[in-house]
């Protein structure tokens, strides 16, 4: 099965079932929906953590955000005919600003995840990606497998409260865990060699090494893990995400979001 025609595939089924989730909330009233509030309120409050390029970036010099869903959600603002209202927000927090009513949306290169989506919803995926290594040149090959990083004298940074920490703490038990509160910094710490390399989302791993040419993406075409992005809504709102998916669906078959994403990542 090639991998055209296998993510058809799962597109169709996806949808299949999110049509399912439509007939079993069929009863919802319209009202009831955060579509109709957003839509009274003429605001779109999207939360988004501001530090994972390419997918949401903040510029504490000019005060702007950028970003493939940086972009994604503009977008969405004008579907919807309403303002965009960005709200800075955390990994370790992000569940919460939904279940908080922080924000509507949240949107920023985030994996769709079974334990989070006992808490919220998400869209339809909108991007495959999987965990992998960036280290310096010199070490790629030391660095091929995760046998080979869990090693005493191995040094791992994370970004605390997300998914890279997760796969790490998950599957290292003898490297050394390092911390790493910015996710925007980070990648300098592997650089400086505080550190000898980073797991992270293989899309993520291209743009870095664009940006430090000192560092090298591990096999980021073949990751560790199978990941897919999506955007989170509330749980329960089955109008409301119909809708997004829709969107969603509909920016992706229009070639809009692969616009978007090949001006962010290019041609890696």
């Amino acid at each position: 099965m090639s991998k055209a025609f296998a993510s058809r595939v799962c597109r169709i089924v996806l949808m299949a079932l999110v049509i399912g989730a439509l007939a079993l909330g069929g009863t919802a009233q319209a009202a009831e929906s955060r579509l109709d509030t957003i839509l009274d309120r003429g605001v779109l409050r999207v939360g988004t953590t501001g530090d994972y390029k390419p997918f949401t970036f903040y510029d504490e010099d000019t005060g702007e955000h950028e970003g493939i869903d940086i972009e994604m959600a503009r977008s969405l603002a004008d579907a919807l005919g309403v303002e965009l209202k960005l709200v800075r927000t955390t990994w370790g927090t992000l569940i919460d600003g939904i279940l908080e009513d922080k924000y509507d949306v949240a949107m920023g290169g985030i994996s769709i995840r079974l334990s989070r989506q006992a808490k919220v919803f998400f869209t339809i995926p909108y991007l495959e990606t999987g965990k992998a290594p960036i280290t310096l040149d010199e070490n790629v090959e030391r660095f091929q497998t995760i046998e080979q990083i869990d090693r005493p004298d191995v040094r791992v940074i994370v970004n605390p409260g997300g998914t890279n920490e997760r796969f790490a703490r998950e599957n290292f038990d003898e490297a050394e865990i390092i911390l790493h509160d910015s996710n925007v910094t980070i990648f300098e710490e592997i650089v400086k060699g505080n550190a000898d390399l980073m797991i992270t989302d293989a899309v993520e791993t291209l743009v870095q090494e664009r940006l430090h040419p000192e560092l090298e993406a591990v096999h980021p075409h073949d990751p560790f893990t199978f990941t897919e992005f999506g955007y989170i809504l509330p749980r329960g709102d089955v109008v409301f995400k119909e809708w997004l998916d829709l969107w969603l669906h509909t920016s992706m078959e229009t070639g809009e979001f692969e616009e978007i994403f090949e001006k962010h990542v290019g041609g890696n």
